[in-house]
């Protein structure tokens, strides 16, 4: 074992009393890489098991395979259309290695035909299960049971537009989920997103597409993250075909399409998904109460096991190559790191590395990010981890996990706290500055103000905390009103100091930038299976009379800063001044200087921000501008010289955020 203080430790002197266990995960992540390179030849070679296990056509042999790795049932047999659903007729024999096989002539399957395979488990139960590996399930609208798909089209799909994520620069998320992305009350399809949704999305100035619930799952209203069948894109929202023109549309548009992967738990139904496969209780996921996640009613994988950890990797090469996406958001991040799921409070970092860590986890972690840029050099790799465990967003060799970003969890938590126990005249500036500037360095940070997690049933998207049940009846342009100005006003305010201080990258919720109104409910029997708050109003933004228009006019100027000033890519900002008695809060970053008045009233002139010394400053962003709802306190021509001192001495309007950029010599 290496001696050698790993950089991570030598970056962050705090480390030093887990330097032993920082090393141990390091050596075991290359021994592990060793091993499979002098197994396979390469990491992406070793996940392959979803061209080895699986149905198969073989057009060289004209013939059909079909492999299940099943290491603990006693016998298995192939049922479908094809044979009428005979239990007997079609027996697989074991190969070695718990992988059991039939090869059929090809005449005996057919593109769309349905099939299971009926298991006879080690505990001598039967039944009848959904291949691991299959790359298409389908629902019965009448039995509404999930079977396997034969997927085998005549025409592959023909790519039309190359991309490369290495282009993007910071990323700016547009986090979507296909089937309530349209207006209408149903669920909406891959090409209704690819041709309605992306042109608003590269309209917008976002640049990444993050697609939720696609990976297939029985129950709609899980938001996706119960997963039966992990190769399947989801049949409610079109055929693998319609997900490709999608991801190619996105890429013509110049957008990166990250899938939202779910590797921290599976789906614990029997029917549809992986639970107890071969009947011996643990085949994907630990035995016993272990493998019960008690929060999320679900099952926990079992990352020790080798087979596990493959069939995992090969779900991240598929995705990767059959999709082209760009990349991962990895849900559930926290729940794979500690045997505790992470349901406990982060305080020391004894948290991070004492007995609660989860170490199978974490060399899965790194042997995913490793292979996800194996394979594609420039994608994004991102971690939903509220923990803030160190080295996340670090490269392997210097001690960390090889995450690109992970999500800023701790600032739409902050928001939602102040909004629901607070007047915004109480706010407290130092503490949000702390919140937004609390992170990591040299760990990139993905900030939001809200994502769907937000947004659902029993909580409320920022703009109905702010305005309420007054959107319903005063959002019309003629229709001047206290609470819906405030509300205008502030959730302006709350997303700009979010992108401007919070991170390294900007996510926004699907119809969040114009301030979708309401909540997000699934179709489920308590709301008489309604999708009325399972849709994206559309038509609120895209009316001329309506006030939604203000803020969707905002967002697209935010980002468009953003981009034009490489915000994002710059460090973190500069606190200039916090002037807690005038409620102003001043910083810099990427050489722009944000004044951010967040007074209910109190309206300066001639306030002095000290910025140092360069020419004179311009107006490159002003939240109270006509065209956002605002007031147009602020003349946009005016230029803003720098007096003797280097003070700039500014009008700053209440509830109003100025961002001033250097005058151009």
């Amino acid at each position: 074992m290496s001696t050698e203080q790993p950089i991570l430790v030598r970056n962050d002197p705090w480390l030093e009393p887990y330097q032993g266990v920082i090393v141990r995960r390091m050596e075991r992540y290359r021994q592990e890489s060793a091993g499979i390179a002098a197994q396979a030849g390469s990491l992406a070679a070793y996940a392959n098991g979803h061209k080895i296990i699986g149905v198969h056509f073989h057009p060289a042999n004209s013939c059909w395979t079909v492999r299940e790795w099943a290491p603990g049932a006693r016998g298995i047999s192939l049922v479908g259309d094809f044979n009428g659903w005979d239990r007997e007729s079609h027996p697989l024999s074991p190969v070695g290695q718990g992988v059991w096989q039939i090869q059929l002539p090809a005449g005996t399957l057919a593109h769309g035909q349905l099939v299971k395979l009926h298991i006879i488990g080690a505990d001598g139960s039967r039944r009848d299960r959904i291949p691991a590996f299959i790359r298409r399930a389908v629902q019965n609208p009448h039995s509404h049971d999930f079977s396997g798909q034969i997927w085998q089209p005549d025409r592959p799909y023909e790519w039309k537009n190359a991309f490369d994520p290495a282009s993007l620069g910071a990323p700016v998320i547009y986090e979507s989920h296909v089937g309530m992305s349209g207006e209408e009350p149903r669920v909406h399809s891959y090409r209704e997103f690819a041709d309605q949704v992306l042109p608003r999305v590269a309209a917008g100035g976002y640049n990444t597409v993050q697609l939720m619930a696609v990976q297939e799952h029985p129950y709609y209203g899980s938001f996706g993250y119960h997963v039966s069948s992990f190769f399947a894109p989801s049949s409610r929202f079109g055929t693998p075909e319609d997900l490709k023109y999608l991801i190619d549309t996105a890429h013509g548009l110049g957008l990166a399409v990250l899938l939202d992967v779910v590797h921290s738990h599976a789906v614990k139904n029997i029917a549809e998904g992986l639970n107890d496969f071969d009947g011996s209780g643990h085949q994907y996921f630990h035995a016993g109460p272990r493998g019960d996640h008690p929060a999320w009613d679900s099952k926990c994988f079992d990352y020790g096991r080798p087979e596990v950890r493959r069939f995992l990797l090969s779900n991240l090469r598929y995705w990767l190559e059959e999709f082209r996406f760009d990349g991962f958001r990895f849900d559930g991040v926290t729940s794979m790191l500690y045997h505790s799921r992470g349901m406990k409070a982060f305080g020391s970092y004894d948290d991070y590395f004492g007995g609660d860590a989860d170490d199978d986890a974490i060399l899965y972690l790194q042997l995913a990010t490793k292979l996800v840029r194996e394979i594609k050099p420039g994608a994004l790799v991102v971690a939903e981890d509220m923990s803030g465990m160190p080295g996340l967003c670090r490269p392997h060799d210097e001690g960390g996990l090889g995450f690109t970003h992970r999500l800023g969890m701790g600032i739409p938590d902050h928001w939602i706290k102040l909004l629901k126990h607070n007047r915004d005249e109480d706010w407290n500036l130092g503490d949000l500055w702390s919140v937004l500037s609390n992170r990591r360095h040299g760990e990139a940070t993905i900030a939001y103000a809200e994502s769907h997690d937000q947004a659902l049933v029993g909580d409320k998207t920022l703009a109905f905390w702010l305005m309420d049940q007054e959107m319903y009846w005063h959002m019309t342009l003629a229709d001047p009103h206290p609470v819906i100005e405030r509300g205008i006003a502030l959730h302006k305010l709350i997303r700009l100091v979010t992108l401007a201080f919070g991170g390294e990258g900007w996510l926004n919720f699907m119809g969040n930038e114009f301030g979708h109104p309401e909540w997000l409910d699934f179709p489920r029997e308590g709301n008489g299976w309604s999708y009325q708050h399972c849709r994206r109003q559309w038509s609120l933004v895209d009316n001329p009379e309506l006030k939604y228009q203000w803020l969707g006019a905002f967002d697209r100027a935010l980002v468009e800063m953003a981009k034009t000033h490489r915000l994002l890519e710059a460090p973190p900002a500069r606190l200039l001044y916090l002037d807690m008695d005038q409620r102003i809060l001043c910083a810099e970053r990427a050489d722009l200087v944000f004044v951010i008045n967040f007074s209910v009233g109190n309206s300066l002139f001639g306030y002095p921000v000290q910025v140092g010394g360069g020419p004179a400053r311009r107006v490159v962003l002003d939240s109270d501008a006509k065209e956002f709802g605002g007031h147009g306190r602020v003349d946009p021509a005016c230029e803003y010289p720098l007096d003797a001192e280097g003070f700039l001495r500014l009008y700053t309007p209440s509830r109003t955020a100025l961002v001033f950029a250097r005058e151009k010599a």
